[in-house]
């Protein structure tokens, strides 16, 4: 009758094996039952470690213990089928006169999983210690809107100077009214390449000076240019609230 009921329970972990196949010194059959730390619905090719439950009953089974050897299925070394083993046959002698099988499957089950679950444990804490070595901690000062403002204005205030480089001293030193902006003196430099007049503030023709650049020209004191940049660009800022208020 417990052979039926393992059958029934097991179904597919439960099989009959052949008694040269137990590693017991018996003729009588012999049966595996297939066991891992996992619950059932657990996949079994993501298992670590299965067992083989093997046993064959005495004739005076169950006054007296089964026969028992366990055997690796995948992954168990042989120091831990010997404690296993050990345990098995302690509980198999407590448990006489009573159907013990499922019991030593419970308790070698639970074993596994105490077992082998500790060292997964180990093993994942280890991976999430070497995954946290890995991350790569990025250097530098984190981008806010504030600063990438301040970065935004002095590039536009290097930009300008560039810009201002290129224009004739004469330009520069005009009055604000007739003075060009850096658009209106590249637009009017485009256009006499082309033969055309240039156009300018406050006049509709005015001639353009035709002036030979050299080194003295690009001797003005950059920060003071940048310095003038700012302030016009901080005045047309007021000048631009003042009109929308």
């Amino acid at each position: 009758m417990e052979i039926e009921a393992l059958e029934a329970i097991l179904m597919e972990d439960f099989k009959e094996i052949h008694s040269s196949e137990s590693g017991l010194a018996t003729s009588n059959r012999c049966f595996q039952i297939k066991l891992s730390p996992q619950d059932d619905e657990d996949d079994d090719s993501s298992t670590p470690v299965e067992l083989g439950l093997i046993f064959s009953h005495t004739e005076k089974y169950p006054d007296e213990p089964p026969l028992l050897n366990v055997k690796s299925l995948r992954g168990i070394q042989p120091e831990d089928l010997r404690i296993l083993k050990a345990k098995l046959q302690e509980e198999a002698s407590e448990n006489l006169g009573m159907a013990m099988i499922y019991t030593l499957v419970a308790s070698a089950k639970e074993w596994l999983s105490e077992r082998f679950e500790q060292d997964s444990t180990i093993e994942n804490a280890k991976a999430e210690e070497a995954a946290k070595d890995e991350i790569v901690v990025p250097h530098g000062e984190p981008v806010t809107v504030e600063s990438f403002l301040a970065w935004r204005e002095r590039f536009e205030a290097e930009l300008a100077l560039e810009r201002a480089k290129l224009m004739p001293e004469s330009a520069l030193a005009a009055p604000k009214e007739k003075r060009l902006s850096g658009r209106q003196w590249f637009e009017s430099g485009r256009a006499a390449a082309k033969g055309a007049a240039p156009v300018t503030e406050g006049s509709d023709e005015e001639d353009v000076e035709d002036i030979d650049f050299d080194d003295d020209d690009f001797e003005d004191d950059e920060e003071d240019m940048l310095e003038h940049y700012l302030a016009e660009k901080s005045d047309s800022s007021s000048h631009s609230s003042r009109r929308a208020t």
